[in-house]
């Protein structure tokens, strides 16, 4: 363990960690832009700036040491993160009320934090960037005018998922987020797993139609039979959103495309909500009574006439791992091993 007196206030801190994971752990707030828990650091937004023992470094990256005195709110520091924070807003889409990340932004969090007002802005050039959206992806959208070059998506890319479909591309002021050969994201390998629009700071990663939840309630994912946990976004009766269950033990809050954006059954007006008969040519709504009924007279009118191997059974992936079991265990009681599964076809 080692001692790290930051602002005043002795920290205990394990060997190891870094200036802004014990100011963290001590409640103490650092303003970070290309940080994130999940992804390695990267320290190229440089507004985690603080004085250790007395030199400039970026919390993020630099490792504590016992003794280390830090300060993280002098006017020297401030002033670095004042300039990094101004030099990005030059550049960056400004019309904050329309984006879908108002009041849910860490540009704004930090711009807030570190005072910059309209006067400050007043004082620089701003660049009217008319760069086009990337609205190629049927989940999701890329707004480059809201891109602060943090790398998050990048990391999360290759880090989290192992796609690396996306990466920096040419340099200086042109620097931008890029697909192999700057396709459309839709014509990369990206697999719109959404992991790199969940962690985006700002607003240049957002889903399509974005509606504000008014509740969330947890639940488990019925895709398949892995049992990722969600975290649904809730309007009225409508599900309008998801989010990976970070406290769920089994995907720790990532998801597959299914999980993240195939909620659209759910309230599809096609969607069934009872079981179906054929009645004169014509599908026609029953009650499960009467479905169950005809389904066990016409087993029972094969395996008379044919025995039991001409019944086939096909389930789905989008059952649990236990109507599955209890579905094959139903078919081996009829006396025949004919059972498959869509998720094998």
């Amino acid at each position: 363990m080692a001692t790290v007196n930051i602002n005043g206030i002795d920290v205990k801190a394990r060997e190891g960690m870094t200036v802004l994971d014990v100011a963290q752990s001590a409640g103490i707030y650092i303003p970070t832009l290309c940080y994130h828990p999940d992804l390695s650091t990267f320290g190229g937004c440089r507004v985690c700036m603080v004085e250790a023992d007395g030199s400039a470094v970026t919390a993020c990256r630099a490792p504590i040491k016992d003794g280390m005195v830090v300060r993280t709110d002098t006017e020297r520091v401030n002033q670095m993160r004042r300039v990094n924070v101004e030099l990005i807003m030059t550049n960056h889409d400004q019309d904050c009320q329309t984006c879908a990340k108002n009041n849910n932004c860490k540009l704004q969090e930090v711009c807030a934090f570190e005072g910059i007002t309209p006067e400050r802005m007043s004082r620089l050039r701003r660049v009217i960037t008319n760069k086009e959206q990337d609205t190629s992806n049927p989940a999701f959208k890329r707004d480059f005018a809201k891109c602060i070059t943090c790398g998050i998506c990048v990391r999360t890319c290759e880090e989290i998922n192992g796609v690396a479909a996306i990466d920096f591309a040419f340099r200086g002021y042109k620097t931008t987020i890029s697909t192999i050969g700057n396709k459309p994201i839709l014509e990369s390998k990206c697999e719109s797993c959404g992991e790199c629009v969940e962690r985006c700071p700002t607003g240049a990663l957002v889903v399509k139609n974005q509606v504000v939840p008014e509740r969330e309630v947890r639940t488990i994912c019925s895709y398949c039979g892995v049992g990722c946990g969600l975290v649904l976004g809730v309007r009225g009766n409508r599900v309008v959103g998801v989010r990976g269950d970070r406290q769920n033990p089994v995907n720790q809050g990532h998801l597959c495309v299914k999980g993240r954006y195939g909620f659209g059954f759910i309230n599809h007006p096609d969607r069934l909500k009872a079981p179906l008969v054929k009645k004169n040519g014509t599908l026609t709504e029953t009650s499960w009574d009467e479905a169950l009924t005809l389904i066990s007279g016409k087993i029972k009118e094969f395996t008379d006439k044919h025995g039991p191997n001409s019944l086939a059974g096909l389930t789905s992936a989008r059952c649990t791992n236990e109507d599955n079991y209890l579905f094959q265990k139903l078919f081996r009681f009829l006396g025949t091993n004919n059972i498959d599964h869509c998720a094998r076809l």
